[in-house]
Parts: structure tokens; C-alpha cells; sequence
């Protein structure tokens, strides 16, 4: 048996001075890496740390091709996102057609969010 205490990941973690910021998608929507890697750098030397990412969402057609070009646009903001280092992308629902079309493409998107580690939080619209 051994004494020694083992640490999990986040025990070895410290908080840093750094202050966490949400950074809003219009301004990464059509980034480029080289672009996301500019502004992470600027973030990091004025003290900004990209915590969350920002999205206003509409699924306002009841069509199944306007609700995957949407659930598209998000699925690049979560890869934008992780590319970034936040942690989360939040998105705001704003006005929904169809919800049985909405929550099935919000939900793969939460997926993708999962594997790429981005919590996805959605406002406006209940996934279940």
C-alpha cells in the first residue's frame, strides 16, 4: 500500500491572473486558424483568457435544409471554440419554427461540443 497521494488533474491546477472573457461569435464566425491563433495571442497579452463563446441561433424555417446549414454553422463555432481554448459555447435561441426539427440538430451539435470538450448551453429552446 503506498503512502503517497496521488493528484488528479485538476489538483494540479492553479488559478493564473488572468481575467476570463466571452468572446462573441460574429467576430470568429468566418476566422481563419491563423486568425483564431491572432486573437487568442492578443487576448493572452492584454490578461484574457477565452472562456465561452456567444451565439444567437435561429431555426425560424421549417425546413430541413435551412435547420442543417444553422445546425452547420454552429457545429464551426464549437471548433472555433475548442480551436480558441473556451471551455463553452453558449447560444441563444431566438425564435424556432419547428422544434421537432431544431432539437434533434441542436442535440448532434451538443455532441460534437462533447468530444471536442465545449459544454454547449442553449437558452431559448429545451433539448429534451
Amino acid at each position: 500500500m503506498s503512502t503517497t497521494r496521488r493528484s488528479g488533474p485538476v489538483e494540479g491546477c492553479r488559478p493564473t491572473n488572468q481575467t476570463p472573457v466571452a468572446v462573441d461569435a460574429t467576430t470568429i464566425a468566418d476566422a481563419s486558424r491563423d486568425d483564431l491563433r491572432t486573437l487568442a495571442g492578443d487576448l493572452a497579452s492584454e490578461g484574457y483568457v477565452p472562456a465561452e463563446v456567444t451565439a444567437d441561433a435561429r431555426f425560424d424555417e421549417d425546413c430541413s435544409l435551412a435547420t442543417q446549414r444553422e445546425a452547420d454553422r454552429l457545429r464551426d463555432l464549437v471548433e472555433a471554440a475548442a480551436f480558441l481554448g473556451a471551455n463553452a459555447l453558449t447560444v441563444t435561441v431566438e425564435a424556432v419554427e419547428s422544434p421537432e426539427k431544431a432539437r434533434p440538430a441542436l442535440s448532434a451539435v451538443a455532441e460534437r461540443a462533447r468530444r471536442d470538450g465545449v459544454a454547449l448551453n442553449v437558452q431559448g429552446l429545451s433539448l429534451n
